[in-house]
């Protein structure tokens, strides 16, 4: 095998790959095997017709296809090894010579990863955000601790108040007709919410169970549905029930009960504690996002736009993963966000490109500072992995982890070891 590279433009590099004609000759027999026994000629039995014989009923580029295939995928992979490039898409496939019994001469053409060049990377100034856990954080905790814990019971008598928990059902109308969607049974709504569109829960307000009223709203402008957006409705509504919610007194009985601790004290100081964690955590992973923005900054990279689009696909398949979770799937997002795939992936765009240079980015770091893993590292990555997937059997889950990515973790733990002399030396500023 024989090959020439050139550059045709920034980032795409053309090879032209020469096969030698005894190797073609293998592929084409390859193929020949491959395909035998789908032939019928006339004087053999289906399958057992000789190559030049198929070839004369079919022509002589009956194999071509999966010869050339056969070649490419045995020549292209030493192609890029021997000239030291990395594709970052599929190659463009053009045939320059093909026939029985010369050699086959193919070209390729393919986006490469692009050259980085780094500038100043280390001993930045980058502004680092504190935060404070203040009383009414606490508070709020422990509010939603009491939220969580409150009793639902029945109102009785007495009518909607706003913070009521109303059971309805309800039934919408758009121009006389039921709409898709605009109808529930037994929905259990909290009045104050703002879960209903325009004023439909304030139009409920003084309402008894037993109550119907129809409910006069219009639809935003903007809803998300066609269909919809802009329109008045009127939804019939029967009042099933009304509940409100009981909330528990905030003293040392309640803590005894929700919590490990005696005390409100107790439970309080703790509880400003892990705030307090929480905020270390998120002051640390703010400041390292902030040092690779400033990196990225500084560094200069023409950033293929085929890079670019592949991780918008994989962004785009994340965001279905997530919609899937939840039950929906990516169309009907798109018909409840007023959207389609081309303005999504189009708003993807910007957070795709700045992902893909700071992975340029931290791997140029790597290769500059010639960092690497050893294998207490690579096992302690593992460990961790693990550990979050809460194994009833730690060490075999390592062992396996370590069997099966250990490339995976050699590429995490270099990684996050060249984030962590990024952010060492770089120079916080308030």
């Amino acid at each position: 095998m024989n090959t020439k590279m050139e550059n045709v433009e920034n980032n795409v590099i053309k090879l032209e790959i020469t096969v030698e004609k005894e190797k073609f000759n293998e592929a084409l027999k390859k193929a020949y095997k491959k395909n035998v026994k789908r032939f019928n000629i006339p004087g053999f039995r289906k399958g057992k017709a000789p190559m030049n014989i198929i070839k004369r009923y079919y022509g002589e580029g009956v194999f071509y296809e999966d010869a050339i295939n056969y070649c490419c995928e045995d020549t292209y992979p030493n192609a890029i090894e021997e000239h030291n490039i990395t594709p970052v898409d599929y190659p463009k496939i053009d045939i320059v010579q093909i026939e029985t019994g010369k050699e086959f001469i193919y070209t390729a053409e393919v986006t490469v990863k692009p050259e980085v060049k780094l500038n100043e990377y280390k001993g930045l100034e980058v502004k680092k955000t504190s935060y404070t856990v203040q009383d009414e954080d606490v508070e709020k905790q422990l509010k939603a601790m009491q939220e969580k814990n409150a009793r639902i019971i029945t109102k009785e008598d007495g009518t909607i108040e706003k913070g009521d928990l109303a059971v309805i059902d309800f039934k919408g109308f758009i121009d006389g007709e039921v709409f898709e969607g605009g109808e529930g049974e037994n929905y259990s709504l909290e009045i104050g919410s703002s879960t209903f569109i325009d004023n439909f829960e304030d139009q409920l307000i003084g309402l008894k169970a037993g109550d119907e009223k129809e409910v006069n709203v219009n639809f935003p402008e903007k809803y998300g549905r066609e269909e919809l957006n802009g329109k008045p409705a009127v939804f019939k509504v029967t009042i099933k029930e009304i509940k409100v919610k009981e909330l528990p007194k905030l003293d040392d009985e309640f803590i005894k009960e929700i919590s490990e601790f005696d005390t409100m004290d107790e439970f309080k100081a703790d509880t400003r504690k892990k705030l307090d964690e929480a905020n270390k955590a998120k002051e640390k992973a703010e400041y390292e996002e902030a040092v690779l923005e400033a990196v990225c900054e500084k560094t200069e990279v023409d950033i293929p736009k085929a890079m670019i689009d592949k991780e918008v696909d994989n962004m785009v398949k994340d965001l279905e993963m997530r919609l899937k979770y939840q039950g929906l799937d990516i169309d009907t997002y798109y018909q409840y966000t007023n959207s389609s795939e081309e303005k999504v992936r189009e708003y993807m765009k910007e957070t795709a490109e700045k992902r893909v240079k700071t992975e340029l980015v931290i791997e140029k770091v790597v290769k500059e500072e010639n960092i690497e893993a050893d294998d207490e590292e690579l096992k302690s990555k593992a460990t961790e992995i693990a550990t979050q997937y809460g194994s009833n059997e730690p060490e075999k889950m390592v062992d396996s982890i370590l069997k099966a990515q250990k490339d995976y973790l050699r590429v995490q733990v270099v990684n996050d070891k060249a984030v962590k002399l990024l952010v060492e030396s770089s120079k916080e500023i308030a």
